[in-house]
């Protein structure tokens, strides 16, 4: 988890990718590499992906491809979708691949083997210094609004995680050594997501902030235990319990 822990810092969503170079015979063998790898975070979930031109797609941000994700529709597999996925982004951005989770993305094949379409991520070869630089200039909430409890050497960095809209719907409190994560439903405004793709796109960023959780806590040498709750709680309740890591 090392090398994703770098790339945390490095990160950054190309809502525009602008110049960017041509992908190579090497970069698509390398991407396919990188997907082959995902670890579930839930396991007997069925995930698929399709690679496809980024034309073929809705997607603006003038991308070269777009990764589709497709799943199988089981308790808690937007989390998985979103933790699989940001193993994928911070894999690229080691690659030097520019990417964008772009939600709302559209494709044409809805289904692929019996699945159903989630998602997309954007990938683009961009110039070395298109990465982030500073990635503590980056407007996150504050620590105290995401973390409850003694703070730990990476609750700072956790909270770069990406999401929809910069919403970042994720609290932590740590009781005793016990890291109990939570969904944080804002009510009222949603900034640019609609209000029928929120709790969508907030479960999605659940998985993909208990991957970044866990990347901080193999860098610092922290053994866990991971225990997940289906998260079915309906909207109308503003903070959703959906992991514990016991550290050991």
């Amino acid at each position: 988890m090392e090398e994703l822990y770098t790339q945390l810092f490095r990160r950054k969503s190309f809502h525009k990718f602008g110049q960017t170079l041509p992908l190579t015979q090497d970069d698509e063998i390398a991407i396919q590499d990188a997907v082959d790898s995902l670890r579930p975070l839930v396991e007997g979930i069925q995930v698929r992906t399709r690679i496809v031109p980024g034309a073929e797609t809705n997607c603006y941000a003038g991308a070269e491809k777009c990764i589709l994700f497709y799943s199988e529709k089981k308790d808690n597999y937007l989390m998985n979708i979103g933790y699989m996925g940001e193993q994928l982004d911070l894999k690229l951005v080691e690659l030097g691949l520019g990417t964008l989770w772009f939600g709302l993305g559209k494709t044409d094949e809805k289904e692929l083997d019996g699945l159903e379409y989630v998602i997309m991520m954007a990938v683009s070869r961009v110039p070395s210094d298109s990465f982030r630089k500073d990635m503590f200039k980056s407007k996150r909430k504050a620590l105290s609004e995401i973390w409850d409890g003694e703070m730990l050497p990476f609750s700072d960095i956790v909270r770069f995680a990406p999401s929809a809209c910069n919403s970042q719907p994720w609290f932590v409190r740590n009781n005793s050594g016990c890291l109990e994560v939570s969904r944080f439903r804002k009510k009222g405004f949603t900034g640019l997501i609609p209000m029928a793709f929120v709790s969508r796109f907030n479960r999605i960023d659940i998985g993909i902030f208990l991957l970044v959780l866990e990347v901080c806590m193999a860098h610092e040498g922290i053994s866990f235990s991971r225990q997940l709750f289906v998260d079915d709680t309906p909207d109308s309740v503003a903070l959703t319990k959906v992991a514990e890591y016991r550290m050991i």
